[in-house]
């Protein structure tokens, strides 16, 4: 019998954690190797599949994420930015394939990452949709492509659960913007507008948030114009692509040096 790779999902009871969850059992790829909770949470010592309110599959959720690391190939990590740090230390010990998908994640914390990317392979995105990567590089060419003449706003909506904004696919596409102008985003975002701001700079790149109802997500990037307008636009309607996204980057992260 081919040997396919053992995933844990951390954040085990949140909605991205149980579509990993399913994702992976329903993936002839690879196995599901470990459910990660935090200590206290009621899911802990049960079977992860009766716990989502199924049938059981043999995988007891746990709150030792090192132990769950050690029998594993990869993990998968939609969590917050503060257990993220944490648990790259842990995946980077058992030389686990580290997949991150958690977003508010500020450029320090990001830096933070460093250390354990030295001893484990770690997949880093603000979105694991293989379309908005997509519009990622379609975003750095147009940017690059056209002058300062056409403003640029990224514009996003998402469900009114999300806690932090703009989300971090909006965040991901004004760095490839930015990118293509040969520009840093620090310098030149413009991410609150309120009373009287004034004219828009010249060069920024704005963002526009929208938080409601069950919006999976929506991101346009728009280039604006005198008497023309560009609009790039990716529509999520099932969060689904997001878990099967993070098994490609899992899978192919096997094998890989680290980094």
């Amino acid at each position: 019998m081919t040997h396919t790779p053992g995933i844990v999902i951390v954040g085990a009871s949140g909605r991205m954690g149980q579509m990993l969850i399913k994702t992976v059992l329903d993936s002839d790829k690879a196995t599901l190797a470990g459910a990660v909770e935090r200590s206290g949470h009621d899911w802990v010592g049960q079977d992860i599949g009766a716990a989502m309110g199924g049938q059981p599959v043999g995988v007891t959720v746990t709150d030792d994420a090192l132990e769950a690391f050690a029998s594993a190939q990869a993990v998968i990590d939609f969590t917050v930015p503060e257990a993220t740090l944490a648990f790259s230390k842990l995946a980077a010990q058992a030389r686990c394939v580290h997949v991150i998908g958690t977003t508010g994640m500020t450029d320090e914390q990001i830096a933070e990452l460093e250390p354990a990317a030295r001893h484990a392979t770690i997949v880093r995105a603000g979105n694991m949709s293989l379309g908005v990567n997509l519009l990622t590089q379609l975003t750095k060419k147009v940017a690059a492509a056209l002058d300062e003449d056409f403003d640029i706003e990224v514009i996003e909506a998402h469900h009114h659960h999300k806690v932090d904004a703009p989300s971090g696919t909006a965040l991901m596409l004004g760095e490839a913007a930015a990118e293509g102008r040969g520009v840093a985003l620090k310098d030149v975002e413009d991410r609150a507008r309120d009373g009287i701001t004034g004219a828009r700079n010249k060069g920024d790149i704005g963002f526009s948030v929208i938080r409601g109802g069950d919006i999976v997500g929506e991101h346009d990037v728009l280039f604006a114009a005198a008497g023309e307008r560009i609009v790039l636009r990716h529509m999520a309607t099932d969060r689904s692509i997001f878990a099967r996204g993070a098994l490609k980057a899992a899978l192919w992260g096997q094998g890989k040096a680290p980094g």
